[in-house]
């Protein structure tokens, strides 16, 4: 199937590694054009120079409330235009409601919030009609998550601003989608599963509440989402898709 996405043009937030990189790798091998960022210009250079022709890269903070306008600005005059955005941010860190402090709640907030409110934002007002606004967020979204309290506090918040931004924008023929992981075998999950002692035991007991009997793997998760963010689905706008092998039992 081809999904359109030749030659347009993506700017993947913190696709240095995880699921951002996983999404920049299934874009380019549809043909599209990648603008990958990450915090540090090391990272980028490498991600860059491992994913080949079809990306470039720049260092950017999703908390610099000025990253945005660079970032768009940057893929326009290495790729010559702009399609679309997909905002994946680093889990928050983890902790109970007794455990996180102040100072954990302002940075993921910057971060994880409104880092992805401003990129939406200046997005929104670059693209054209055609174009996509996505969302990386989490089963949390539906439901909590143990041990991850910052989480189930500010994902479901961002998920109600994407279905409130796709309203706003879909008169101008402007899509916006969130993509939930549940349990993707990515660096973070398996720090989340060695928080327990032991980190096997966590990841049998897991697998064992998904249908699938297994954790996802990246490159699922990314095909996932560079379908949405392709012209192929230019009639799903406002969803939340879940990504997680079935944990999630209601509709």
């Amino acid at each position: 199937m081809d999904l359109g996405l030749k030659d347009r043009v993506y700017v993947v937030t913190g696709a240095t590694r995880g699921l951002g990189r996983a999404s920049a790798e299934a874009l380019l091998a549809e043909g599209a054009k990648v603008l990958v960022t990450g915090r540090e210009e090391k990272t980028v250079a490498e991600a860059v120079a491992e994913l080949g022709p079809g990306a470039a890269g720049l260092a950017a903070d999703n908390a610099d409330p000025g990253a945005a306008a660079r970032l768009i600005a940057e893929a326009r005059s290495r790729f010559g235009r702009f399609d679309g955005i997909l905002v994946s941010v680093g889990g928050p860190a983890p902790g109970f409601a007794a455990d996180n402090t102040d100072e954990q709640w302002a940075s993921a907030f910057e971060s994880v919030f409104l880092g992805a409110v401003r990129m939406a934002r200046t997005a929104a007002e670059a693209l054209t009609e055609g174009g996509v606004i996505g969302f990386v967020l989490s089963g949390s979204v539906h439901e909590p998550i143990p041990g991850l309290t910052i989480s189930n506090g500010l994902r479901p918040g961002l998920a109600g601003f994407a279905k409130s931004l796709a309203g706003d924008l879909g008169p101008r023929g402007i899509r916006v989608v969130g993509v939930l992981p549940g349990r993707i075998d990515t660096d973070w999950v398996r720090q989340l599963d060695a928080l327990s002692g032991d980190a096997e035991a966590s990841r049998a007991a897991s697998e064992s509440r998904i249908p699938l009997r297994r954790y996802g793997t990246p490159e699922e998760f990314g095909r996932t989402a560079a379908f949405l963010l392709s012209p192929a689905a230019s009639y799903v706008t406002g969803v939340m898709v879940s990504v997680d092998g079935g944990a999630r039992h209601g509709f």
